[in-house]
This record gives structure tokens, C-alpha cells and sequence, in this order.
């Protein structure tokens, strides 16, 4: 009983309609589309065109690499594999030796003028192929304006795919009482659903970008995570050429698996929060993380014991951690039963095109039979244009073939 004005507040939990994806997450909580059902919990951005995206920056740290011939103590022109992002009053920091140099002049795109032994250790040789970090800049009283250095921002885009699905049965059906389950339209219904979510779900992972026409009119497919994850033009500045992309061997060891794992943590993508990740695995992926731990732990077994065995919902690193999902869609075939994708959910998010946000058209419902064609049967059409949105892919990994654990 509410006494006054009946506000929002006052509405009972879970009793307000939901979104399509928050639906599925309440109904069908270890159903085929555990991803999108997640989507619901985050936040959404609306697509203004069937082609969205978005602007990013990676931070800048400057290096210099010598070439093969490397350097001499008595250099102050240091040959170089490219000189972009340096600017005169840089300091750089010689990686074998500690010392420290500042950048007087860039000769050329593969030249630069330097003062050796800034600082308090002296001139040493650069070996062949050596780096050098920067560590910060210095100028002298009364200078003149140094350079700008500017990052330009890299333009990530994506497009909305059109997803529908039907449930249509005979008015004869839909009249027909069951003895067992739901009415026939609801359990048409719930197929309908069960089958737009499943397919929303796939090409999140699978998905890949693709513009086009198919019979006659324009055609668009998104690209998923495990395309953007491994495509080089999502790693803007220095992540070029490094996707998160591994393929086990034929046993992985836990050293192997944090090597597979630990790039995720090379970006800070939400300060709030520590280092966490979702990891989906198929079946056989879960088993293998499971043999991995089982293998280099030690457990006992004693007396009276009524159950055993092991079961890690969570994988612990050094610099981070991953909550196990299994998916159900990765169990469909071998292949994908061998796979486990990282999933930055700080960074993951969905796009949907204006309103087109899993819209459901009935006919021949609620008196509707404008678009029936005359036909004796009911049905519906769900329909959802929406894209995946993810802002920091070197956040997120794939690890495939996943096939036995080994100590290590």
C-alpha cells in the first residue's frame, strides 16, 4: 500500500518491464547469451547511423632504438631505427647502462644530436640494437618555447548489424491447449527470444564487419570481439602488430596461461575498480584451467569425506584476476569447447541504432491484421539493429586450443 504520490520508487523490484537483454539475464540466467544478458548492467550508447564509432588516444612514451651498429662512448650523433615522437630537451635513459642523455637536436628521421652523461653516471657504449626510454624532459633558464607534441586521436568504427527472428504458429495451434508447458504462443514466444538472444550473442564473438547488398538492398555485419581483439588497426601508437591472440600448444602449463593472460592488464581501463576480467571458456577450456591448478597444487583426501574434487571459479595472477564463465555456445563444437576469451566488461558495450533497441511487430494479435496477408495464424517478429562497442581491445585476450594441462 502506497499512501500520497506512487513514484518509481514505489514499484515493486522486477516488476517494471525490462529490456530486451535484461529479460534474458532474469529468465534465462544460464542460457546461450550470458554476454548479452550482461550488456543490461552497462552502459549503452545510441548509434546515430549504421556506421558508429568512436575517437581514441593512446598516451605516448617516447623511445629510441640504435641501430645494429650500436654506439660509442664518444658519440653525441646517435644513429637510430626512427626518430618520431622525439623532440629536442627530451631526456632519454640508455637501457644496459643507466645513463642519461638529452636530445639536442633531430637531424633527421633516423638521426639525433644528444649531450652524453647528463647525470652522475658517465658515457658508456650503446650496445647494438638498444634502447633508450625517455624520463621526462629539461630546459635551461630563459629558453625558448619548446615544440608541441601531439597525439593524434585514431578513428574506430564499427557497423550496426540488423537481427530478426520470427515466431509464427496456425490460429488452430494457438487455440489447441496443451497438457503439459506454457500456452502455444508463449512457448513460441520464448523459442523467438531464446533463439534473437543466442544470435545477438554470436556475433559478439564471432562477428565480423562487413558492408554490402543482399538482394538488392544495403547489408551490414559487425565486427565481434575476437575480430577486433586480433585486428592490428584496433591498436593504435605502440600496441601496433601485438593483438592478444595466442594459440595453445598441446599442453598449457600455468606459466604458459599467465603468458596468454597477463597483456590484459597492460591497460588501466577503469581506476575504480582492481584488475578483473571475465573469462568465457567452452567445456574443455574449463577442464584443461581446472587440470592446470589441480596439477600444480597439492590436496588431501581423508577420512569420511563425502564428495571430492576440485572447482575454480576464479584464476588469481600476479596483476590480476579472471571470473570463469562457461559458455554455452563454445560447447557446440570441439573447437570452440577449446576456447577462452578475456572480457573487459569496462570497456565492452553496445551500441543500438536511434530506437531500434529489440523491437517486437505482432500480427494478427490484439486485434491487429493490417500486415497478415490474409493468413490464419499469429505470430511476431523481433528485430534489433545494434552494434558491439569496444574502446580498449588490448584489454581483452583469446586463447585457442586449449587441449591438456601440464605442471609448469
Amino acid at each position: 500500500m502506497s499512501a500520497g504520490m506512487f513514484l518509481t520508487s514505489n514499484i515493486t523490484q522486477d516488476l517494471a518491464r525490462k529490456s530486451f537483454a535484461g529479460m534474458i539475464t532474469r529468465l534465462m540466467p544460464n542460457g546461450t547469451a550470458p554476454l548479452f544478458g550482461m550488456t543490461s548492467m552497462l552502459s549503452e550508447d545510441t548509434a546515430l547511423q549504421t556506421e558508429h564509432g568512436f575517437f581514441t588516444k593512446t598516451m605516448l612514451f617516447p623511445q629510441l632504438q640504435a641501430t645494429a651498429a650500436g654506439q660509442t662512448a664518444a658519440d653525441t650523433v646517435f644513429t637510430v631505427t626512427n626518430t618520431n615522437n622525439i623532440l629536442p630537451g627530451m631526456l632519454m635513459r640508455v637501457d644496459t647502462t643507466g645513463e642519461n642523455v638529452i636530445i639536442n637536436a633531430v637531424l633527421s628521421g633516423t638521426t639525433v644530436s644528444v649531450t652524453r652523461a647528463v647525470g652522475n653516471i658517465s658515457a658508456q657504449a650503446v650496445t647494438a640494437n638498444g634502447f633508450l626510454w625517455q624520463v621526462g624532459n629539461a630546459y635551461e633558464e630563459a629558453s625558448l618555447r619548446p615544440n608541441s607534441l601531439i597525439i593524434n586521436p585514431i578513428r574506430i568504427t564499427n557497423l550496426t548489424q540488423i537481427f530478426r527472428n520470427t515466431w509464427a504458429i496456425s490460429d488452430t495451434v494457438r487455440a489447441t491447449q496443451m497438457i503439459a508447458g506454457d500456452t502455444n504462443v508463449a512457448e513460441s514466444k520464448q523459442d523467438c527470444a531464446a533463439f534473437h538472444a543466442k544470435d545477438i550473442e554470436t556475433a559478439l564473438f564471432f562477428g565480423q564487419k562487413f558492408q554490402g547488398f543482399r538482394n538488392g538492398q544495403p547489408f551490414r555485419t559487425m565486427d565481434g570481439l575476437i575480430s577486433i581483439i586480433g585486428n592490428v588497426s584496433y591498436y593504435p601508437g605502440i600496441y601496433a602488430g601485438v593483438p592478444n591472440v595466442f594459440t595453445a600448444g598441446g599442453t598449457t602449463n600455468y606459466t604458459q596461461l599467465e603468458g596468454f593472460l597477463d597483456p590484459c592488464f597492460n591497460q588501466a581501463t577503469d581506476p575504480k575498480v582492481a584488475n578483473e576480467r571475465i573469462l568465457f571458456v567452452g567445456g574443455l577450456a574449463k577442464k584443461v584451467i581446472n587440470n592446470i591448478g589441480r596439477l600444480n597444487g597439492t590436496y588431501y583426501l581423508i577420512d569420511g569425506q563425502t564428495s571430492w574434487g576440485l572447482q575454480f571459479a576464479t584464476i588469481r595472477t600476479a596483476r590480476g584476476q579472471f571470473r570463469l564463465i562457461e559458455h554455452p555456445l563454445f560447447n557446440t563444437n570441439t573447437t570452440w569447447a577449446k576456447m577462452a576469451v578475456a572480457v573487459d566488461l569496462s570497456s565492452f558495450n553496445l551500441a543500438y541504432l536511434g530506437d531500434r533497441k529489440t523491437q517486437e511487430k505482432l500480427f494478427n494479435e490484439d486485434g491487429n491484421e493490417a500486415d497478415d496477408n490474409g493468413i490464419d495464424a499469429v505470430g511476431g517478429t523481433l528485430t534489433t539493429e545494434v552494434t558491439a562497442v569496444i574502446k580498449n581491445p588490448p584489454a581483452n585476450s583469446v586463447i585457442t586450443n586449449l587441449t591438456a594441462a601440464a605442471v609448469g
